[in-house]
């Protein structure tokens, strides 16, 4: 570029003296005049100046090119620059290549015409996949028993498994009428109105019927075998009162070991609810259907014992089974007036560690129930039978009835046992309505001698005139309506009844007491009609506690009716605050109306005295309660 710049120079000064050679040669001008030659004077430039001026011009513009020149040669330098990079990019993928082609020659060297390594990859990668696939099933498996034990249902213990439960409660009743019955009622003892108890309420309050339990579970390779233990407060110790302490002995209700065979069969042994109760699944223990009554009686037509039994179950199928049952027996109280002298139970003794203050039947054999169970999804259904056997002592020449001539001197001569058979026949029904929030229920019991089965405990039987007994013909019923609101609301009603029919028979012998009945004749058994009731509405002085501590109110005089039925109307809801994994708290109210009416006796109209007089109570129940989570 410097040569070029030189070049151009000495051209340009070439020619800057060729024109000045060419000015001095050419002809003199014509003289100018005075303003002409002092403009000339003033614009003229001298052929140098002009000269410089262009040199000047002409070397701007060189620069300007040189400058262009010198961007165009740094493109070119920069472009060559590429062009060696994309070479040496394109030599080393040349290289890659090769490098590559090499290393898969190689590998289908090491395959093979038969593929052996390619099955044998695919081989470790199903066993990989295999293993993940077991790995991903232990670490759920970790996860669900690790979920376990965060909320175990159960405690593990050596090779089994206990699951407590139970609850507590803080229960109340205020009953219209006295029955000296704390949250449990004694439907027979309702007193009439007019007598102490029929003119005083009561109130009382416990947490006896709090309840604890405790499930033992032990699997074996052909079943599961079970033991079940559950107990509260509900009994009373020979120092319990409601003084100061409160203080009432720990009572068992159920305790039955049990072995469930995986062909279906089913032993359990032990005391336990009745097989004449209802069950909500199957035969299955703890799947009671007990009513959700507050009162630890239930209700009136619930048909029920706990005792001991021993039964055996076979399940077929998902639908149908078949049960049968010996448990406990027991007579319960002889009904009636003017029986004859017999003798069918004992007082307990304290080296037989029965309760010295309490009665045992004397039984020759037990009780014999068999039960068979349908269920459909939307509806359970049972029928079954109960067989009793009952004994006692006849004392012929015992003492003559109440107003009666007594014609010798009463002793045991002649003595002699008398038994007789009796048992009656149940139907349960329940249907689920409404995806099984609402369960409606009918329950029937019926037959001889099975007073002891329901809840109000009428008599089984009364006396014939020899003093072979009578056995009682009556029943109970039940409905039901348990509606399931929600999981947290459950609202109950029930409508029951229990009967028992009158039984009675002519003596042979004339009263001779004066009276209404003065030379009738003297009837014996249950519901005479011959019995004086007059005195039923009519209050007497009180007694002496025969426990001390002042009086209480005495034994009603010319009372002698004899219970024909038993009915009671319970209303009640239960409310759950909470319930989950940490248990269950929840409130209830109950409300029932029960009424005892009578066989018609010799009341005293004039006196307002019905031939049949009527109890009737009316019943609050409260109760709050924890549960253990279930």
């Amino acid at each position: 570029m410097n040569g070029l710049r030189k070049i151009l120079v000495v051209m340009l000064v070439g020619s800057f003296a060729a024109a000045h050679a060419q000015n001095s040669a050419s002809p003199v001008a014509k003289p100018a005049t005075a303003k002409t030659a002092r403009a000339a004077k003033a614009k003229a430039k001298t052929p140098e100046e002009l000269l410089l001026e262009q040199l000047d011009e002409k070397l701007h513009k060189l620069d300007d090119l040189s400058q262009k020149y010198d961007q165009v040669q740094q493109k070119v330098d920069a472009l060559q620059q590429q062009l060696t990079s994309r070479d040496a990019e394109l030599e080393q993928s040349r290289k890659d290549a090769a490098a590559m082609k090499l290393e898969l020659d190689a590998a289908l060297a090491a395959i093979g015409p038969d593929g052996a390594s390619v099955t044998k990859m695919e081989t470790d990668v199903a066993n990989l996949r295999a293993a993940s696939s077991s790995l991903t099933t232990q670490v759920a498996a970790t996860e669900q028993a690790t979920k376990k034990l965060q909320t175990a249902d159960t405690i593990h213990f050596k090779g089994i498994e206990l699951k407590p439960g139970g609850f507590v409660a803080g229960e109340t009743v205020s009953r219209q009428r006295a029955t000296g019955g704390d949250v449990n009622t004694p439907f027979s003892s309702i007193p009439f109105a007019g007598q102490t108890a029929g003119v005083l309420s009561e109130f009382n309050a416990s947490g006896r019927q709090s309840r604890i339990s405790l499930l033992a579970e032990g699997k074996l390779p052909t079943g599961t075998m079970r033991g079940y233990w559950e107990a509260d407060f509900l009994s009373a110790g020979t120092t319990s009162n409601n003084n100061q302490s409160n203080s009432y002995t720990l009572r068992q209700r159920q305790a039955w070991a049990q072995f469930e065979m995986n062909n279906g069969w089913n032993l359990t042994g032990g005391q336990m609810w009745s097989l004449a109760t209802e069950y909500r699944h199957g035969l299955s223990n703890n799947a009671e259907a007990t009513p959700l009554t507050i009162d630890a009686q239930y209700n009136v037509g619930f048909t029920w014992e706990r005792q001991y039994g021993f039964r055996a179950v076979k399940k077929f199928g998902n639908k149908f089974w078949l049960g049968g049952a010996v448990e406990e027996a027991q007579t319960l109280n002889i009904g009636g007036h003017n029986l004859p002298t017999i003798a069918f139970q004992e007082v307990g003794t304290g080296g037989g560690l029965y309760n010295p203050t309490a009665n045992y039947s004397f039984n020759y054999a037990p009780d014999l129930i068999a039960k068979a169970a349908y269920e459909t999804n939307w509806g359970h259904f049972e029928v079954f039978g109960v067989g009793r056997f009952f004994r006692d002592r006849v004392y012929p020449n015992g003492p003559a009835p109440a107003g009666a001539t007594q014609p010798v001197s009463p002793s045991a001569l002649g003595a002699f046992t008398d038994k007789t058979e009796g048992g009656g026949a149940g139907v349960n029904a329940r249907v689920a309505l409404f995806s099984k929030t609402l369960e409606i229920g009918a329950h029937v019991l019926a037959g001889n001698g099975i007073g002891r089965y329901s809840t109000s405990t009428l008599p089984d039987a009364t006396a014939h005139p020899d003093g072979s007994l009578a056995l009682l013909t009556g029943g109970s019923g039940l409905g039901s309506m348990e509606w399931h609101v929600s999981p947290r609301f459950d609202i109950y009603g029930y409508y029951g009844g229990e009967y028992a029919k009158r039984a009675y028979y002519n003596t042979g012998l004339i009263n001779t007491t004066a009276g209404p009945t003065l030379g009738q004749p003297i009837l014996t058994g249950y519901g005479a009609p011959t019995n004086i009731v007059s005195g039923c509405y009519t209050e007497v002085l009180p007694v002496s506690s025969p426990n001390g501590g002042g009086t209480v109110p005495g034994a009603a005089t010319n009372c002698n009716a004899d219970t024909r039925n038993i009915q009671e109307g319970t209303f009640g809801y239960w409310f759950r605050f909470y319930r989950g994994v940490r248990g269950t708290l929840q409130q209830g109210i109950q409300y029932s109306y029960a009424e005892r009416r009578t066989w018609q006796g010799i009341g005293d109209p004039l006196a307002d005295v019905t031939n049949s007089p009527k109890a009737i109570d009316n019943m609050w129940f409260t109760s709050f309660r924890y549960y253990l989570p279930q």
